[in-house]
């Protein structure tokens, strides 16, 4: 289909990590800090601890590639560093 409307695909290999590495990085953080610790017995207390996770990994938990602020507070920071787009 993307061939034939003469669209460019723009991954430069199949399945390679690097395409995706930040998602997988978080489903990894996921998995051995929430989902491997804990023994969820129904969807409804794994879709509420997984959540809970979340909402900390977003607002509270520090990220070295954020200058150890929470990707909450990096959002809400101006970032005076970055450049206009030409």
């Amino acid at each position: 289909m993307l061939l034939d409307a003469k669209v460019k695909i723009s991954m430069d290999g199949r399945g390679r990590w690097i395409d995706n590495r930040m998602i997988e990085r978080l489903w990894r953080s996921l998995k051995y800090e929430c989902v491997y610790l804990n023994a969820f017995e129904t969807g409804s207390q794994a879709r509420k601890g997984i959540g809970a996770w979340i909402s900390y990994y977003n607002e509270k938990l520090p990220h070295s590639s954020q200058g150890l602020l929470s990707p909450a507070e990096a959002y809400d920071t101006p970032n005076q560093n970055l450049k206009a787009a030409a």
